[in-house]
C-alpha cells in the first residue's frame, strides 16, 4: 500500500511512518519541514506542504492508496495565550476535513486521523473549550466523507508518552535531572493534582496499522492505556533517574506541566478502560507506558540524541 504519513517528521508520525514501512508500506512522509538529520524516517521520501494552507493538493496525493494525518494542532502550539478562532479553524475544524476532502478526490481509498479524547471522554468540554470543540468538528466532518470507496477513520488517544530515536529528549533529560535532584532551585519537588490517561506512541502506531487494514468506515475509536495521576506519572520518572526520592502531590502549578496544558483544568482526573474490543479490533498493546518512559531514560543516559528538539 502506497501510504502518505502526513506529520511524518514528528514523534508520533515518525512512529508511524517507520511501523508501516516495516509492515509493508511503501511510505512517503510530509509535512512543513524535513526529517532531522539521524532521524528515524530521515531515509523516507518526503513531501514538503502545510495541510492548514492548502498543501497536499488533489495532484499531490494522487497515487496514493492511504493517507495517514498525524499533524494535528494542539494547545502546545499556541503558547499560554491559547490559540484564537482563526488558528483552530485553519489547522483543525476545517483544516482537517478539506485534507481529507482532497484526498478523497484524489482517489485516496483510506484515511486515519490521529486526533484526541477530550470530546470524547469530556463532551461538557466542548461548549466551553474552543480547542476541544475544534477537534470535536475535525473529527466528525472528517468521518462524514466516509463511504463505499473512501473509508476514513478517527483515532482518539490520550497523552502520549515517547521519543524519537537519535533525536534529543531535552525536556525529558531535564525531569530526569529533576528526579535527581539536580533542579531544586528552579523546579519545586511536587506535582500538580490532577491525572488521565496515558498511552505509548509505540501502541499508538500500532493502532494506526490496525485502523488502516481493519477499521470500519466513518468510525471513531477512542484509544488508550494507563490511568495515572500526575504524580504518579512522575513518580515513575523520579524512579528511573535513580535519585532515589517521593515526589509530592499539590494543587498548584508546576514548570513541566503548565495550567495551560492541562485542557480539563488542573485537579481534575481522565481516567477511563479502552474497550477490549477496539483494542483487538486495532492490534494495539497495552501496559507500555513505564517501558517506554524505561526506553527513554536509557536513551538519555546513553546519550543518544543530543540535537535540540
Amino acid at each position: 500500500m502506497k501510504t502518505l504519513v502526513i506529520g511524518g517528521a514528528g514523534m508520533i508520525g515518525s512512529h508511524v511512518a517507520t511501523l508501516l514501512t516495516a509492515r509493508g508500506h511503501e511510505v512517503t512522509v510530509g509535512g512543513r519541514s524535513a526529517p532531522e538529520p539521524g532521524s528515524m524516517v530521515e531515509s523516507l521520501p518526503f513531501v514538503v506542504g502545510d495541510y492548514g494552507d492548502g498543501g497536499f493538493t488533489e495532484a499531490e496525493l494522487e497515487g496514493f492508496d492511504a493517507v495517514v494525518f498525524a499533524a494535528g494542532q494542539d494547545v502546545r502550539h499556541v503558547g499560554p495565550e491559547g490559540g484564537d478562532e482563526e488558528f483552530w479553524s485553519r489547522y483543525q475544524s476545517d483544516g482537517v476535513p478539506l485534507l481529507m476532502q482532497r484526498a478523497k478526490k484524489a482517489g485516496v481509498r483510506r484515511a486515519v486521523q490521529v486526533g484526541s479524547y477530550y470530546h470524547m471522554v469530556r463532551p461538557d468540554l466542548i461548549d466551553t473549550n474552543p480547542y476541544v470543540r475544534a477537534r470535536q468538528l475535525a473529527d466528525d466532518r472528517s468521518r462524514e466523507l466516509a463511504d463505499a470507496d473512501f473509508n476514513v477513520s478517527t483515532l482518539n488517544p490520550p497523552s502520549i508518552v515517547g521519543m524519537i530515536p537519535g533525536v534529543a529528549v531535552r525536556r525529558f533529560a531535564k525531569q530526569l535531572a529533576w528526579g535527581r535532584g539536580e533542579l531544586t532551585a528552579k523546579v519545586p519537588d511536587h506535582a500538580p493534582a490532577g491525572g488521565t490517561n496515558y498511552m505509548s506512541v509505540r501502541s499508538l502506531a500500532e493502532a494506526v496499522g490496525g485502523a488502516l487494514e481493519r477499521a470500519e468506515p466513518g468510525a471513531a475509536y477512542l484509544i488508550g492505556d494507563v490511568n495515572l495521576s500526575y504524580r504518579d506519572y512522575f513518580q515513575i520518572i523520579f524512579d528511573l533517574s535513580g535519585g532515589g526520592r517521593v515526589l509530592e502531590e499539590r494543587d498548584e502549578p508546576h514548570p513541566f506541566l503548565p495550567d495551560s496544558m492541562i485542557v480539563p483544568g488542573r485537579g481534575a482526573v481522565i481516567a477511563y478502560e479502552p474497550d477490549p474490543q477496539v483494542v483487538a479490533l486495532l492490534g494495539y498493546r497495552c501496559d507500555d507506558v513505564r517501558p517506554m518512559l524505561a526506553e527513554m531514560a536509557a536513551a538519555v543516559e546513553s546519550g543518544a540524541g543530543n540535537a535540540a528538539r
